[in-house]
């Protein structure tokens, strides 16, 4: 019997702050990380390139198989996404693509294909986890469940901040309405609904800096014994 892997899952909105949550999360515990949004990014965008419809879901979903996608650097800097040996980073990161992940994963074919890609990631020492149904669905026997959340608002304001920071002009009303519109098919859909999972922790990042934010998640894997005396 292989011995048991530890997982922690932070699940949540986009742009609520998961990615540097679980990023300064495995640089702590030098676990492995998952983003599971990026693989409902790359499969979207592998259908797009080759001319498949994002509605024929059969056909979307048997993409998955073959993709190999592999995963680097350990900061939102020096990231690196290959996928069949291309960088795809700057196409998986852009703000379209969010948008397309957003819609095929509303299928439940898409779902059950990406499902075990995901559970694989959980090899030793551990896994943090990032995503939209990691502690509902994924890994529901996770050691620690954070859902974080925040205000479409101040959701839209960062990202805007984020892309301004970058010389990218966008317009804080269209990117809040992107927001509304991506959270609405998130939360409403039929099959795995984002939603915090009963035993998940539930930390409302609205009024509070990044910093505020790492203190909480930090006092929660000391409390749960994750971190030991970090």
């Amino acid at each position: 019997m292989k011995p048991r892997v530890p997982v922690i899952t932070v699940d949540g909105p986009s742009g609520v702050g998961k990615g540097m949550v679980t990023r300064w999360l495995a640089q702590k515990t030098h676990w492995h990380r998952l983003d599971s949004g990026a693989l409902y990014r790359i499969l979207a965008l592998a259908a797009v390139h080759q001319k498949i419809p994002l509605d024929e879901s059969a056909r979307v979903a048997a993409l998955a198989a073959d993709l190999k996608i592999v995963f680097s650097g350990e900061t939102e800097a020096d990231e690196a996404i290959h996928v069949n040996g291309e960088n795809w980073t700057a196409e998986v990161r852009v703000e379209t693509s969010g948008e397309l992940a957003s819609q095929i994963a509303t299928s439940p074919l898409v779902r059950a294909a990406l499902l075990q890609r995901q559970r694989d990631f959980r090899t030793a020492p551990g896994l943090i986890a990032d995503g939209r149904d990691m502690g509902t669905v994924v890994f529901t026997d996770a050691d620690l469940k954070i859902f974080l959340d925040a205000s479409a608002e101040a959701r839209a304001e960062r990202r805007w901040r984020q892309l301004s920071a970058k010389g990218t002009g966008v317009k804080l009303a269209d990117l809040f309405a992107e927001v509304r519109l991506r959270d609405t098919r998130d939360r409403k859909r039929l099959i795995a609904p984002l939603a915090a999972a009963p035993d998940a922790v539930v930390v409302d990042t609205t009024q509070m800096e990044p910093v505020e934010v790492l203190d909480v998640v930090k006092a929660l894997l000391q409390k749960r014994g994750l971190l030991g005396g970090q």
